[in-house]
């Protein structure tokens, strides 16, 4: 589900005009550590109040952490999808019906041409379905027997041909996950690595792994650059929580624990980490509610309350 992002100050305003943070009533067990050791830092925030914020908790437990290598590749065409388009006997062009852009199917005119040896015209037709990616054919222009007047591509899938450096190079091998993003908009796909190519590219000295996109939507571009992250292992651990659940305060790494309607400061020690997830090591136990959507929001409002309290 797609939640509205309202602008950060408005949420802020909103936590602020409707959470409860006045201060708990200091225990004995607090007055006595007082002078050497902080309350711990909280607010209170309505559930509707966080619903409306875009606040979402999830339970803190075990998980997987993926060993990830980012590389850069590009997309090309797939090899055999790709058609040359000729004519069978020389002779003048008479009509052009197609253009570079233009989807064809199988079977569809593409051009017309007067044979010069029966003086007939006979029609140039698609071979495949795909998109015409280039056009030599005009109006008026002799074509000659065996030279390409179009060129059509089936895209419906493309290769992603990965380029990967040095020692990297060691850790990767055929089916292993990829997930492949476009860099114009940065949407992603996953898919999986189908082979690493013999040999180095000449030019870069890098060593060619490659994947396959679906591209129905035909949005995936050949010749577009595109980054990706192969997942090179995946390690069990104990406890983690989504990265988007961090946040820092006084130069710690914490999250926010809900109880209730009331949301504490947790500070933790953490380990390993991927793109989505990291390890927790210490502060937190498995089944305790982390704030995963719109951390900020609620460091926001407790550095409120903390000023308040103090002035």
């Amino acid at each position: 589900m797609i939640h509205p992002r309202w602008p950060a100050l408005g949420l802020v305003v909103l936590l602020a005009a409707c959470s409860a943070s006045a201060p708990e009533p200091e225990t004995a067990e607090a007055q006595e550590v007082g002078e050497h050791e902080e309350a711990p830092q909280h607010t209170t925030i309505p559930a509707k109040t966080a619903h409306a914020a875009g606040i979402r908790i999830a339970a803190a437990g075990p998980g997987i952490i993926a060993d990830e290598h980012e590389v850069q590749g590009l997309l090309t065409p797939v090899e055999g999808r790709v058609a040359q388009v000729t004519a069978r006997f020389p002779g003048p062009v008479r009509s052009v019906r197609a253009g570079v852009g233009d989807r064809v199917r199988a079977g569809q005119v593409l051009a017309s041409v007067e044979s010069n040896l029966s003086l007939t015209t006979y029609s140039i037709t698609a071979p495949i379905n795909g998109v015409v990616m280039a056009r030599t054919a005009a109006v008026g222009m002799s074509a000659v027997e065996g030279a390409p007047l179009f060129e059509i591509a089936d895209l419906s899938t493309l290769w992603v041909d990965l380029h990967i450096f040095g020692a990297d190079a060691q850790h990767i091998s055929a089916g292993v996950p990829v997930t492949v993003t476009r860099l114009s908009d940065g949407v992603s796909a996953n898919t999986t690595l189908e082979r690493v190519l013999p040999g180095t590219a000449t030019a870069s000295q890098s060593t060619v792994a490659r994947a396959t996109v679906v591209n129905v939507d035909g949005l995936w571009r050949p010749g577009s650059a595109v980054k990706a992250r192969v997942t090179v292992d995946r390690q069990p651990v104990t406890l983690v929580v989504p990265i988007t659940a961090l946040q820092t305060a006084e130069d710690r790494d914490v999250v926010y624990v809900q109880q209730g309607d009331t949301y504490r400061t947790r500070p933790v020690t953490l380990g390993r980490r991927d793109a989505e997830r990291v390890e927790v090591l210490e502060g937190l136990k498995a089944g305790e509610h982390v704030v995963v959507a719109q951390s900020f929001l609620v460091k926001a409002d407790i550095e409120k309350s903390t000023v308040e309290e103090e002035e």
